[in-house]
């Protein structure tokens, strides 16, 4: 713990010194910010390549080892069941979270937003028109798993190795026990790599958080004061729901959880990447107890199914815009676009911004100017910091749920 206490520090200091960084820069040399934030945004782009690595590699073999270890089919189908009803029960209460504390707060009526130019949002504006059932279903089936595996499309990844592992689990031990014993030893080497990229961890947030600050300087904080309090308000009621639920169904152990996590969550945070904490979270749920074959099954899928800060953020961010145009919805409307939302959202981790791609399409659906986006472009920064760790918080409790849940949950924790 020693180690990893060093490792949560360096992170703080280097988030501070982003921002001491990022603001000299805005304030004294103007001329240069363009430069600069390019540069040192290098950074940031290092760590979640880095990351990014090794995500295709350690999905595949924890996953594929995972299922062919459970080797009981129906075991594998009760733990999907369990993890998708999660899934689906928390994405709903975070939508409607959302919706409701969007209509309460009405930061859409009260905060006075500079009219954005809408090309800045032209790239998401063009990535949101071709959505369709059909790029769905494109998006979750691979026609090539060495595509997948080049472009980190998780969800095809997943799909692919429950199968490869299905099928491995019925060859017989003369057959699997070589392959598995192989692919777990990989796992464990890229866990080991794990370690290694953390320790740039720090130089990826002082680049990202440096680049963002010298961008835009401190006075957008002053702009979208009322929009920023009320989505953090907003996911504060969310983690305290979580915590609530966590908490009822892990007892004590909740607070050493949250402990375990909280490199993670900082780094995602920080790196507004949920993504670049991955591979650190499969090693700290795996050593807070949680059996390592639930934690491989689970953990990829709740990338893709449990983003419940990218959930409640896109409720909150549509009925927003709304509320900016003066577009008045009935409740009904707004129970339809959450139930639009709730389907479209799956599946799209991969997409780079992809809450605000899905934000964007729905906007159109229901007639809201889907240029409006570009309102909220300046600060989408921050809010995915938030929206980041709060999708963190969402795995690592349903990991641990359902690992309680099928008795697998060991209630010491320890190494790997």
């Amino acid at each position: 713990m020693k180690g990893q206490n060093k490792l949560f520090f360096a992170i703080i200091i280097a988030l501070v010194l982003g921002v001491i960084i990022g603001g000299v820069v805005h304030t004294q040399f103007p001329e240069n910010t363009e430069s600069f934030s390019k540069n040192i945004k290098l950074l940031g782009t290092i760590f979640i390549r880095l990351v990014q690595m090794i995500i295709a590699p350690l999905v595949f073999t924890t996953l594929v080892v995972g299922i062919a270890k459970m080797g009981d089919t129906a075991m594998i189908g009760r733990v999907g069941g369990k993890a998708m009803l999660w899934f689906i029960t928390a994405s709903l209460v975070s939508l409607m979270l959302g919706l409701v504390l969007v209509n309460w707060l009405e930061p859409g009526h009260v905060t006075k937003l500079p009219i954005q130019d809408a090309t800045s949002a032209k790239e998401i504006l063009d990535n949101s028109k071709g959505f369709s059932l059909e790029d769905f279903v494109k998006h979750v089936v691979p026609k090539s798993v060495f595509e997948a595996f080049a472009t980190n499309e998780v969800l095809q990844i997943v799909l692919f190795s429950i199968m490869f592992g299905i099928a491995l689990s019925h060859l017989g031990d003369e057959y699997s026990k070589p392959v598995i014993k192989f692919l777990d030893i990989c796992a464990h080497a890229i866990l080991k790599m794990v370690g290694y990229i953390m320790w740039f961890a720090p130089l990826g947030v002082l680049g990202a958080i440096a680049a963002v600050v010298a961008t835009n300087g401190f006075e957008i904080f002053k702009v979208y004061a009322i929009y920023l309090r009320d989505f953090f308000f907003a996911l504060g009621v969310l983690w305290l729901i979580l915590c609530i639920v966590g908490y009822f169904i892990l007892g004590n152990r909740l607070f050493e959880l949250l402990r375990r996590i909280k490199e993670p969550l900082l780094i995602a945070f920080s790196t507004t990447s949920s993504e670049a904490v991955f591979p650190k979270l499969v090693t700290e749920l795996e050593r807070f107890g949680c059996n390592n074959r639930i934690v491989s099954f689970i953990l990829p899928l709740g990338y893709s199914f449990n983003l419940d800060g990218s959930m409640m953020y896109m409720t909150f961010a549509s009925i927003f815009i709304a509320q900016i145009y003066g577009i008045d919805m009935t409740v009904g409307q707004q129970i339809t676009m959450l139930l639009v939302l709730m389907l479209t959202s799956k599946g799209i981790a991969g997409v780079p911004r992809a809450s605000l791609v899905i934000i964007v399409a729905t906007c159109s659906m229901f007639g809201i100017p889907p240029e409006g986006i570009a309102l909220i472009l300046p600060i989408d920064h921050f809010c995915d910091m938030g929206r980041s760790m709060t999708n963190v918080l969402g795995n690592a409790l349903a990991t641990s749920a359902v690992s309680k849940w099928e008795g697998q949950l060991d209630n010491h924790g320890g190494e790997l």
